[in-house]
């Protein structure tokens, strides 16, 4: 890597590749600006390689035979799938359950993405096929050359190929600044675009041109109607979503959806480890919570410890890791070191806000007369919310209002009129793009992550519950109850909490003085930051003290986090002149 280490591929392959007539001598670069990888399959016009072996599903062949297959000039006739829901039983080794090994029988790529959330590659003999899963969670960056795309699990490693200087993506950035994430297909470079959820790219060998292939998911297509769906049934379809897994760690928080997790995977009986970290919310309610919960369900607890002064090299490991794309995630960092070394799955609650108890939608946006005003109250439930002093200069928020306004229409775009439009809309934008880099990209790859919430028969069932059933939690604590009663009935950061504050380890001393090193680069930029803003990087680290409100510190994270990106990268980008520059006095 540019800077720091590249992740360990342990419970998922690093995978890259080309789909089209590419060069051989371009594809060789792409391979050795990564993470090691072997090449699996190759033909004129399709090429894969990954860090560990994997197993072509439907042919009945391995991926040593398709590799020197392909090699040999053999057009086509190999799917291969990585990452999502695969499991040991499924992958690397045994292919897609309900797809006949030797049989030549594969699943249309949709199927692929909707069932396992898996990305792959599936070579026909009239087309080759480069598709995400269907939420999109596991990354599949490329890069067009012509009329040739480069693709990669990793971001960086596609740079190696793209024009120098590098263009910066200023919607990108917008987004990240505005609402903690990029949407539709933004990373912080132009160059280089991420493939986004139900998608493909396909390269046709008779048309001898590549299509788009936009698609929407089995949730989309088919709208939920209410069904009568209780808290039981629910329970019971979380035990039928752990039924792969015996030997877990359940990381539990003071909130509903670890609780829940829990409660479950005891009842299962599984081998189960439990930890909590601080999430360095000024409150660490979390910690005496889930000591609660899991000595209520018998749980050995561990806590993991986290230090003020350590807080730079942990927020820049988790930039760097997450390729700058989200300001989320610094806490979780030293966290997410630990499970590497735990050699077990972790189950996490992703998704369970959105589909269980309305987060993050506002009465607003469900009493909404019109498409365009719910949709207006969403984006604005989503965006960080007002700081107590101006952070953005007038021009630079203007246009990036604007711009990321219009990128959440276009993002939402097939979910609108929708009867579940607002639970899918946070599930399709905010999870998938932000939250969802917690596990994907700091826990794993070195550790299998395990979204039980998004396990088909669960999703569906979820989604089926009208937003009015679930307003102010009351469906989430229904579930709670028929999962265990009483865990049900310990103190929750859903509720009430004690009023008491601990220092915030992002706003202490040594965070002071490395956050404001990183806004200095980020003041560069004309228009950026406001005069209010641009007076307290003025004063020094210790003016940053008071960036303590839930809201101004997501705004001060998200300018640290541009500054780093700047700091990492000035000598290799381009022009810097922003696109609000035109309109400043």
């Amino acid at each position: 890597m540019r800077k720091g280490e590249w992740p360990r591929y342990q419970a998922r392959p690093y995978v890259c590749g080309a789909i089209g007539p590419f060069d051989p001598a371009r594809l060789d670069v792409l391979a050795r600006s990564g993470p090691a990888v072997r090449l699996v399959h190759r033909t004129p016009d399709a090429a894969l390689l990954t860090s560990t072996p994997i197993r072509p599903y439907g042919t009945g062949t391995d991926a040593a035979d398709s590799g020197e297959r392909g090699q040999a000039g053999d057009s086509g006739h190999a799917a291969f799938a990585w990452g999502g829901r695969l499991t040991a039983s499924t992958a690397p080794g045994g292919g897609l359950p309900g797809v006949p090994a030797g049989t030549g029988a594969r699943p249309g790529w949709l199927s692929a993405a909707e069932t396992y959330e898996t990305p792959g590659l599936i070579d026909e003999p009239d087309e080759v096929i480069l598709h995400t899963g269907a939420f999109g969670l596991d990354d599949v960056y490329y890069l067009a050359d012509g009329d040739v795309i480069y693709f990669a699990g990793l971001i960086e490693p596609l740079l190696a190929l793209a024009r120098t200087p590098y263009e910066v993506n200023w919607d990108a950035w917008a987004a990240i600044l505005k609402l903690t994430y990029p949407l539709l297909e933004d990373t912080p470079y132009r160059q280089v675009k991420r493939l986004p959820g139900a998608s493909a790219l396909i390269w046709s060998r008779t048309d001898r041109r590549m299509r788009v292939d936009r698609r929407a998911p089995r949730w989309v297509r088919e709208e939920p109607f209410d069904r009568g769906v209780t808290g039981g049934d629910l329970v019971a379809l979380l035990h039928d979503a752990l039924a792969p897994y015996d030997r877990v760690l359940v990381p539990v928080s003071g909130g509903y959806d670890s609780r829940l997790l829990a409660s479950v995977a005891v009842a299962r009986e599984m081998d189960v480890e439990s930890w909590t970290t601080s999430p360095d919310d000024g409150l660490d309610n979390d910690i005496d919570f889930a000591r609660y919960i899991t000595r209520e369900l018998g749980l050995a607890h561990r806590i993991i410890p986290q230090y003020p002064e350590k807080y730079p090299e942990e927020a820049l490991w988790a930039a760097r890791r997450l390729e700058y794309l989200t300001s989320h995630h610094a806490w979780y960092s030293p966290f997410a070191r630990e499970v590497h070394a735990a050699g077990r799955p972790v189950v996490d609650g992703l998704a369970g806000g959105p589909l269980m108890k309305n987060f993050l939608i506002t009465a607003d946006a469900v009493d909404a007369g019109t498409g365009a005003s719910r949709r207006e109250a969403l984006l604005a439930a989503l965006a960080t919310g007002e700081p107590h002093m101006p952070v953005l200069g007038e021009a630079a928020l203007g246009w990036m209002d604007g711009r990321v306004r219009s990128a959440f229409t276009r993002a939402t775009s097939m979910l609108h009129g929708h009867r579940s439009e607002l639970p899918l809309s946070v599930l399709h934008t905010r999870t998938a793009r932000g939250i969802a880099r917690s596990p994907v990209n700091l826990v794993g790859p070195e550790a299998t992550p395990v979204f039980p919430f998004l396990h088909p028969e669960f999703f569906d069932a979820a989604l089926s519950v009208p937003v009015t059933r679930k307003e102010g939690g009351k469906f989430y604590r229904e579930i709670l109850r028929a999962a265990n009663l009483k865990v049900a009935t310990l103190p929750s950061t859903n509720g009430a909490l004690p009023h008491r504050r601990v220092p915030l380890r992002s706003n202490g001393p040594v965070a002071r003085e490395w956050n404001h090193r990183m806004l200095l680069k980020a003041a560069t930029i004309p228009g950026l930051m406001s005069p209010q803003m641009l007076d307290v990087v003025a004063e020094g680290p210790d003016a940053l003290a008071s960036f303590g409100s839930w809201n101004s510190r997501f705004w001060l994270r998200g300018l640290v986090l541009f500054g780093t990106w700047l700091a990492d990268y000035e000598d290799v980008l381009g022009d810097l002149t922003p696109p609000w520059a035109g309109n400043l006095g």
